[in-house]
């Protein structure tokens, strides 16, 4: 069952230490705490790696396309941990990561996490990142939450 709420980017923020350029989701919904959320961003001509990535054609890459899945998984997990604003989410690992589809400015990108498994401060997910209803990119990726200290 989900918490019938949908987290905006300001409190995004509360939850993940990034900040613009680097904060890749600015709104989560679908939450069901410990299992899955919806992520997205809207993509802006405005992003800074549009101006080297490609000046001809703008497409978003790929890496960042994971990092706003991650992103979206992480904001769940701190968000089903309580929220608490000293967690820091590391990734660990990416695995199986698809790219079938450029993400172009003007876009909207969706990004859907659902949790494979946790085992103490590790958490595994699946993501997939969708422009409407086409698949854009998928992967599955690792992270540890970390108490905020230094490592």
């Amino acid at each position: 069952m989900t918490d019938n709420i949908v987290l905006d980017v300001e409190q995004i923020k509360k939850l993940l230490p990034h900040r613009p350029p680097m904060l890749l989701v600015e709104k989560l919904t679908d939450i069901v705490p410990g299992q899955s959320a919806t992520g997205f961003k809207a993509v802006s001509i405005n992003e800074p790696f549009f101006m080297g990535h490609f000046p001809e054609r703008a497409v978003m890459p790929g890496v960042l396309i994971v990092e706003a899945m991650a992103q979206t998984a992480g904001a769940l997990v701190v968000h089903t941990l309580g929220g608490k604003t000293s967690s820091v989410v590391y990734f660990m690992s990416i695995e199986n990561a698809r790219f079938r589809k450029p993400v172009s400015p003007g876009e909207l990108l969706r990004m859907q996490v659902s949790l494979i498994r946790s085992r103490g401060p590790v958490w595994k997910f699946r993501g997939e990142a969708f422009v409407g209803d086409t698949l854009c990119a998928e992967a599955e990726f690792a992270a540890m939450i970390s108490d905020g200290a230094a490592a």
